[in-house]
């Protein structure tokens, strides 16, 4: 897949101005609210943060989006992608995490707090609720944008903990 191009032949990987200019746009009001900045205070895998992960799978959803051609409404893609983990505790602490399941309900956590901080539509919630699947067996995705997030959360989660970084 390292040379695999999109129909308009960039490399998948890549980002030019135009979709730095696009996915800025649309996360712009996501990076810099305090919510989504706490996230920063929390490890997720090795030593990536929270954020940093979200923002990961943020960037390759769009990618992969654009290499799949699964013509994903942007803005649910990405600001589900950004959303995904909001459950805002460190999952490494048994004290935040008393029941040592943190896999199986984190995402419960992250889309009440969306829904409560955040005005999310049904893409975004079917992006939150259903991103740990297959771990999560009952919650399949249902929307393109859901499965796009769901491949990205896992190969970025694979390369973080793999890479340690």
């Amino acid at each position: 897949m390292k040379n695999s191009k999109d129909k308009k032949g960039k490399n998948w990987r890549s980002m030019d101005t135009q979709d730095r200019t696009v996915f800025n746009s649309i996360l712009k009001d996501l990076k810099d609210h305090p919510s989504v900045l706490q996230m920063k205070e929390y490890k997720q895998h090795g030593k990536t943060t929270t954020y940093d992960h979200c923002m990961s799978v943020a960037r390759v959803s769009y990618k992969l989006d654009r290499l799949l051609h699964s013509k994903c409404d942007k803005i649910a893609l990405l600001r589900g992608a950004m959303l995904h983990d909001l459950f805002l505790y460190d999952w490494h602490d048994s004290n935040s995490c008393t029941d040592g399941l943190h896999g199986y309900h984190h995402a419960d956590k992250a889309l009440k707090n969306a829904r409560e901080i955040f005005n999310i539509g049904k893409k975004e919630e079917d992006i939150i609720y259903s991103h740990m699947w297959p771990l999560n067996i009952s919650r399949i995705p249902k929307r393109r944008e859901a499965w796009v997030v769901c491949m990205a959360d896992k190969y970025v989660s694979l390369r973080e903990t793999i890479h340690r970084k």
